[in-house]
């Protein structure tokens, strides 16, 4: 008779294309029954060269490329560009185009909460939510081309300041839909954290504690539901945000405690959206006059940058949580010499390791769900070197030695 025991886990591959997913993305899970026991994610499977592309542009062109890093950031990325550039080379921005910067970011991250509750709703089949909040994106929609010119790429957007301004004649438009979202979020607000549907669905499911919360540098509303103060505009602020007192939006501001779970990070962008109504509101009541960009000019801006050396990070608070930008001029070039990259869903990958390990197979859509991936910014191309038919082992010390031999190539 034999004593060996019988393997109660099977494998079970999701991805990376799949009907509960909505972009590109391999989980591998072990499952006990219908238990989650362990899981991996594997990334890849959308890379675009967009920073190669970059790189061989000039910073105006790179603007408009960084738009379509993401349809849902398509201020915040060129944002954060911008603002690398303009650490790099030290150009102010006017006071007003940092206030108008902050009413077009905060516009965006109402569209980008709104859409995701909307896909939230959807994954625990309560569609009815879903065209309710669709609904309100419309508006908050409308708003953005009606003061942009466009709905998803806005191009608003230029190296110290911005392109179009707000003007008086402007106002009744973003009152009326100012006060629509405003009405419209406590309606928003008592389907989702009333209905007993989406307490069920949400509330002890993935839970992302504290301690995990830090140690895997999560970001976002993903973080701030599990109770970590982080938010790059409290933080660090940048453009008007230091005149706004901008607080960290944390579940037990209305519930009293924190839980990391699924229905916490409902509440954080639901707050969160309260929260941008306000901001802009402030914004637009203490914005000064003045000019809208340093350097009107793009020639003249292009060639100062040119003959500019130097690096700059830029930082700022997407939707999703912290993106970041880094350039480097070389002095010689129109086009920086490097330019990279790091979205916030790049920092919320890990997290879905604890969230998801001990949860049921039908609770897998809703916790992915639950950070807003967004994996076409998010992947990195992975190069395998087979020569001589030997794989090649990519080990935490190489890669270490590979990282150091790059920053010190950067800093010639």
């Amino acid at each position: 008779m034999s004593n060996a025991t019988t393997k109660t886990t099977y494998q079970l591959p999701i991805g990376p294309i799949h009907p509960a997913l909505k972009e590109p993305v391999m989980f591998k899970f072990e499952i006990d029954g219908e238990k989650i026991v362990d899981v991996d994610v594997e990334l890849g499977h959308v890379h675009r060269a967009i920073e190669w592309t970059g790189m061989r542009r000039n910073p105006i062109q790179i603007i408009y490329l960084a738009e379509r890093i993401c349809g849902i950031c398509s201020f915040v990325h060129p944002m954060a560009f911008c603002r690398a550039v303009e650490n790099a080379c030290d150009i102010e921005v006017p006071e007003r185009a940092d206030y108008l910067r902050v009413v077009h970011g905060e516009l965006e991250r109402i569209c980008s909460h709104l859409l995701w509750a909307g896909v939230a709703a959807h994954e625990i089949g309560f569609d009815t939510v879903l065209f309710l909040t669709w609904e309100m994106r419309e508006r908050a929609l409308d708003l953005t081309e009606y003061l942009t010119g466009n709905r998803v790429t806005k191009a608003i957007l230029t190296i110290g300041g911005v392109r179009r301004d707000i003007k008086k004649e402007h106002m009744p438009k973003i009152n009326e839909s100012l006060n629509y979202l405003k009405n419209g979020f406590e309606k928003l607000r008592h389907v989702f954290l009333d209905d007993k549907t989406v307490k069920m669905r949400s509330q002890n499911c993935g839970i992302l504690t504290y301690d995990d919360a830090l140690k895997l540098c999560a970001v976002g509303p993903t973080t701030r539901a599990s109770g970590v103060k982080k938010d790059v505009r409290a933080d660090q602020p940048y453009a008007a945000y230091s005149d706004l007192d901008v607080d960290y939006t944390t579940p037990d501001k209305l519930t009293g405690e924190v839980n990391g779970d699924v229905y916490d990070r409902i509440i954080v962008r639901l707050l969160e959206v309260k929260q941008s109504i306000e901001l802009i509101e402030k914004a637009i009541d203490k914005m000064p006059a003045g000019d809208l960009v340093s350097e009107p000019k793009i020639p003249k801006l292009l060639n100062y940058i040119k003959k500019t050396a130097g690096e700059g990070v830029g930082r700022d608070e997407a939707p999703r949580g912290e993106v970041i930008h880094y350039v480097k001029f070389d002095g010689e070039n129109e086009h920086p010499y490097t330019w990279k990259v790091r979205a916030s869903t790049y920092a919320n990958i890990l997290p879905w390791i604890p969230m998801l390990k001990g949860e049921q197979i039908a609770d897998i859509p809703i916790v992915a769900a639950s950070t807003d991936p967004c994996m076409s910014c998010t992947n990195r191309v992975a190069v395998l070197n087979n020569q001589d038919n030997k794989k090649y082992l990519l080990n935490k010390e190489h890669l270490h030695q590979l990282s150091i031999q790059k920053t010190r190539r950067l800093m010639r």
